[in-house]
């Protein structure tokens, strides 16, 4: 588990040689995670609260698909609940920073 004052990131199913994972975020009201770009697909489905980046709003029993190559910046104004579904890393920019990691 990773968590800082702004977020809590539980490893929930990880499957390193295929590069997939599931994890549970619980983030704070104005939680932003910088922009990345997605290496592989990702889906998150929220269960409390709203996410939001410049596509649009997703709001309590609703999930949004990333496709690989898709670049954005996640904001959770009032907090937000989720499970996020990754196969492969994302970039973080500009740091390079890639999330989750794997063991190679």
């Amino acid at each position: 588990m990773v968590s800082n004052n702004q977020a809590t990131i539980e490893k929930l199913s990880n499957r390193e040689q295929m590069r997939r994972r599931v994890m549970l975020f619980e983030t704070g009201p104005g939680t932003v995670i910088p922009e990345h770009v997605h290496g592989g697909v990702e889906w998150a489905f929220v269960l409390e609260g709203t996410m939001e980046d410049d596509e649009g709003v997703v709001t309590a029993g609703n999930f949004v698909y990333r496709p690989p190559g898709s670049q954005h910046s996640v904001r959770t104004p009032n907090g937000a609940k989720y499970l996020g579904l990754f196969h492969d890393s994302a970039r973080m920019v500009p740091s390079g920073r890639l999330f989750p990691e794997y063991e190679e």
